[in-house]
């Protein structure tokens, strides 16, 4: 089936040959073409150009976006929307003074989580979780990486990745998972943590394996949670049984988790709220993606993530939601896009690199997600009439999504 999108007011993010990431200055360019026409054969992208150049086709279906941007769907690097219930109490609570922290001290945050998930049924996650990722898709996500962790135990865990690999049977949306059994030690592992460590890695890991249930293995290396040294043992397990890390490092304090990450190659080093000189120079020249997470830093009322610095010296970065039940309830990259400019000080160009192109790469997907290049994925937002991308951080309380395309179909 072929479909012709004719009078785009503007085709953002083209790349005719394809790139795995942009890294500094090369951020601030977004390629775009005015006047132009797409061509989707099936569920890629098969053409594109000026408007002048239009060739003979013959269409089964022709959009006409007069007035309309085109731009390839979101990327979401970071994201734990399989879980059950919610942490609104928690909300609550941090308005009422309490530090993420202290509700974490005192058996809330991802414990609290962890209980709930272990108490709820796979069919009420996977209905709960399914919800979640039809509205992110509507919102114009159309790549995605779920984490697991909020189990903590052998059954909960393997649980959120069986739902994981069921929301990625039934729904269009390229889903990639993460193993994140080290999100927190359960209250019976608090004096032994080598004790927990070594369910992970002797009973979870080679289950997950056996039933290819990840693509990456994360952990939390934070102060109060996972030691880099228990962070390094975990990475090394996880390689061992063919999983690439994706880490959560210095969310609050800078304690050699870049490094560490670094060290194992990790795909991703993610959150970054607090990092220091030494955190930024040991990410140059490798291979490592830093991610910010805007809107978590916006609800945890935390720092965000220092862009300006980490552009200014060459490097690359992604955003991400982070949508989580306790620091981050949303799913909206188009907040997240509108926060990154407002709040980091990134340009809408930047921005918008960092959740299509980048973000594909920091979920290994660069070569068929994130940019308008022949051969990718035609995952595709179409957005009402505005008068230029500019708007879609500009105007951040709005919905300026008209359709969203996933494999070259409508998402209805």
């Amino acid at each position: 089936m072929i479909t012709l999108i004719i009078n785009i007011k503007e085709l953002l993010q083209v790349r005719e040959t394809s790139i795995a990431k942009v890294s500094g200055s090369e951020m601030a360019i977004l390629p775009t073409i005015k006047n132009a026409f797409l061509v989707i054969n099936d569920n890629l992208i098969a053409d594109f150009g000026s408007m002048d150049n239009l060739p003979i086709i013959n269409p089964d279906k022709t959009i006409n976006a007069t007035g309309k941007i085109v731009l390839p769907s979101w990327c979401d690097s970071h994201t734990h929307i399989v879980y059950a219930g919610n942490r609104e109490q928690e909300f609550v609570d941090r308005i009422n003074g309490l530090t993420y922290e202290e509700i974490a001290n005192r058996g809330g945050g991802i414990l609290n989580s962890a209980k709930k998930l272990n108490e709820s049924t796979e069919e009420e996650i996977y209905n709960q979780s399914k919800a979640r990722l039809e509205e992110v898709m509507h919102l114009g996500t159309g790549a995605i990486e779920i984490k697991s962790g909020y189990g903590l135990t052998v059954d909960g865990e393997l649980k959120m990745l069986r739902v994981i690999k069921r929301l990625s049977q039934n729904y269009p949306i390229t889903i990639k998972a993460t193993f994140l059994g080290a999100h927190a030690f359960p209250l019976e592992y608090k004096g032994n943590h080598q004790e927990y460590i070594d369910v992970i890695i002797n009973q979870m890991l080679p289950e997950i394996a056996k039933n290819k249930l990840a693509d990456f293995i994360d952990v939390f290396c934070e102060t109060g949670y996972f030691t880099v040294a228990e962070t390094e043992q975990i990475m090394e397990a996880g390689i061992r049984f063919g999983l690439k890390p994706k880490i959560h490092v210095n969310q609050f304090n800078s304690i050699g988790g870049i490094q560490a990450g670094i060290k194992y190659n990790a795909l991703s080093v993610d959150h970054l709220e607090v990092v220091t000189t030494e955190d930024i120079n040991a990410l140059k020249n490798t291979e490592t993606m830093p991610v910010a997470l805007p809107s978590c830093s916006y609800f945890l009322s935390i720092p965000y993530t220092s862009a300006r610095e980490i552009l200014a010296q060459g490097l690359p970065l992604a955003i991400a939601t982070d949508y989580n039940p306790g620091s981050t309830p949303s799913g909206n990259m188009n907040f997240v896009v509108a926060t990154a400019c407002i709040k980091m000080k990134m340009t809408p160009e930047e921005a918008i690199n960092a959740a299509t192109i980048n973000g594909a790469y920091a979920m290994g997907i660069s070569k068929t997600h994130g940019s308008i290049t022949i051969g990718k994925k035609a995952n595709l937002i179409i957005t009402k009439p505005i008068s230029s991308y500019y708007q879609l951080p500009y105007a951040f309380g709005s919905n300026l999504i008209d359709a969203v395309l996933i494999e070259g179909e409508f998402f209805k």
